[in-house]
């Protein structure tokens, strides 16, 4: 059981470790976020139907749950249009610090959706990330852009994630990703459809471009996905909370190892995102609280 656990803990971080790359893929695919997109959605759809005959799983849907994925999945598309965005418009620390700001977004969105408790640390800890957020924008003014960009990615990440809270207890993890995934894509190819740029979208892209877009949405979403919800199988949601706060860890450094000076930023930015950053180690280990005085 120990061996067991040891090696799941193993591929977790490995998990977060390629979470944590998808940012320097943003970063060093030439596509503007619209067209990465796509490829990213239409790739990861394409590997998780595939999975899913491999595995003989079955993600059949009803009408209404399809409508619900539907919406859930143009979320997503946003999310991940405004992640892109703010890497482009600024740098890939500022994007993923800023982006760090979900959990926060949740406290806030959680109650409202799940019509559960709000607890008042949340609203502490939400202070500190709004003092993280001023030192940022006080000291790196140059990326108000791509701040506001990740703001939003991160608003998105927080209202999808909760949606499909929900959705886990009904529906298994590859339905909802396949569905939401998909109609991610049907309704990016609406709309470059209807502004008649999806022929150079799917042209105009060159074999580097091509190669990393396959690693991005087979590697970083489908496998990483998949993976995902089988170590959560073994590992408790508190390791996993812990490990996954890594991430923006994990992409800052390996930003500073592939990009050097680019990705310097001032010392207030890193104080910034200390405190940012904090507030979800904080925040983990309050639930691991409330997770033993309830047992």
């Amino acid at each position: 059981m120990k061996s067991r656990r040891a090696v799941n803990l193993i591929l977790l971080h490995f998990l977060v470790f390629i979470w944590g790359f998808t940012g320097i893929l943003g970063y060093e695919i030439s596509l503007s976020p619209l067209p990465l997109v796509w490829w990213r959605v239409f790739i990861a759809s394409a590997a998780l139907l595939l999975f899913s005959v491999v595995m003989r799983k079955k993600i059949s849907a009803s009408l209404r749950d399809m409508i619900y994925f539907s919406g859930v999945g143009i979320i997503i598309a946003l999310h991940w249009l405004c992640f892109f965005g703010s890497i482009k418009e600024s740098t890939i620390s500022v994007a993923l610090v800023v982006i760090s700001t979900t959990a926060f977004f949740v406290s806030l969105i959680s109650p409202w959706i799940r019509r559960e408790k709000f607890h008042y640390y949340e609203l502490f800890l939400g202070i500190l990330v709004v003092l993280g957020l001023a030192v940022i924008f006080r000291f790196e003014s140059q990326y108000t852009k791509g701040i506001i960009l990740s703001l939003l990615s991160a608003l998105f990440a927080a209202t999808f994630s909760t949606l499909n809270s929900l959705l886990i207890v009904k529906h298994t993890a590859l339905k909802i990703a396949f569905w939401e995934v998909l109609t991610a894509c049907l309704a990016l190819t609406v709309f470059l459809a209807f502004r008649g740029d999806m022929p150079a979208v799917i042209t105009n892209i060159g074999l580097y471009d091509l190669m990393l877009l396959l690693i991005l949405g087979i590697i970083c979403t489908g496998f990483a996905f998949v993976a995902g919800i089988e170590v959560m199988k073994v590992l408790s949601p508190f390791t996993c909370a812990l490990a996954i706060n890594l991430e923006p860890v994990y992409t800052i450094l390996l930003a500073l190892l592939f990009y050097g000076e680019n990705e310097y930023m001032s010392p207030q930015f890193y104080l910034g995102a200390v405190i940012i950053l904090s507030t979800l180690f904080i925040e983990a280990f309050m639930k691991r609280k409330q997770m033993v005085e309830q047992a």
